[in-house]
């Protein structure tokens, strides 16, 4: 299942799961209309997500019953459809998760990444935080700080955590897991090597893009074997697979969960490779009016533009 949250006119936040390539239901209205009640105390994602399996299985529910009723009662289904189900192009996308938690970040976890920046990969996972007011959505705004004028960008894998959990071991890890989206890791990098740790250049307003919705794990057999890629301006910057990576997705949440506890709706970006703007001979670093493409098999492609404050 595919599932995002969306608003219309009314700008009234709204979960909803793909219909079909070009089109998604609001699944609490269309619940609503079948009178399926699966949907009565779910006011957000992140309670959706908290349920883990259930929330998909809820999400799988209205789905086929819809389905049913297109087949067997299409004059009802027409009218779900006329006020429930909404043209991609006429949403405007929101964040897919807007108040984690946690959302953590790792380094260097590509070796071709670890090398252009002159560094050995890492022995243990590298680990960071970006806060969650960095949060933005699909096509919304990247702004460029006044502070700033070396900022770069980096296509990531997310982790989406459905499952609460500590001491969670390696084989039992992708239980905990609810599905995958798209992240941008922005980074200014001015900052981050004057400030030596990375905390203020990469968490500051809107650097943290992710979306444009969640993969929920049934539809996805191997987090590790998936194609990713960077595009500016639709020149290529990144292009490679999850299998590069040093630490695997699995690993990754077994090693962090014995420093933190896991809770639903926490993020973990699992890395970058290579390619990034200041690794590049020149560096290139964004500029105001440029378009960021970031696309991972079986998830979709992410895309903002960039503003300035």
């Amino acid at each position: 299942m595919i599932v995002l949250n969306f608003a219309l006119e009314d700008k009234q936040t709204r979960m909803g799961a793909l219909w079909n390539d070009k089109d998604v239901v609001d699944l609490k209205e269309a619940a609503e209309k079948i009178d399926l009640h699966a949907f009565e105390k779910i006011e957000k994602m992140e309670e959706l997500i908290a349920l883990g399996n259930e929330g998909i299985a809820k999400v799988q529910q209205i789905v086929e019953e819809l389905k049913g009723f297109k087949k067997n009662k299409p004059a009802k289904f027409d009218q779900i459809k006329e006020k429930d189900i909404h043209s991609l192009e006429e949403i405007k996308f929101l964040a897919p998760v807007y108040n984690p938690q946690k959302i953590i970040c790792l380094g260097r976890n590509y070796v071709e990444h670890a090398k252009e920046g002159g560094k050995e990969p890492p022995k243990n996972p590298m680990i960071w935080g970006k806060f969650n007011s960095a949060i933005i959505g699909h096509q919304e705004q990247i702004l460029l700080p006044k502070i700033s004028d070396k900022v770069d960008v980096e296509v990531e894998l997310v982790v989406v955590i459905g499952k609460k959990g500590k001491n969670i071991p390696e084989e039992e890890a992708l239980d905990h897991v609810f599905g995958y989206t798209i992240g941008n890791d922005v980074s200014a990098r001015d900052y981050q090597y004057l400030d030596k740790q990375y905390t203020r250049a990469k968490t500051m307003d809107t650097f943290c893009p992710i979306g444009p919705w969640i993969v929920t794990k049934e539809e996805i057999d191997d987090p590790q074997k998936l194609h990713l890629e960077l595009k500016v301006n639709d020149k290529t910057w990144q292009k490679s697979n999850t299998k590069h990576m040093s630490f695997s997705v699995a690993y990754i949440i077994s090693y962090l969960s014995k420093s933190f506890t896991f809770e639903p709706g926490d993020l973990i970006f699992t890395g970058t490779p290579s390619g990034v703007g200041h690794y590049q001979d020149p560096p290139v670093y964004l500029e105001e009016g440029d378009t960021v493409k970031l696309t991972i098999e079986k998830i979709g492609t992410l895309i903002n533009p960039v503003g300035k404050e």
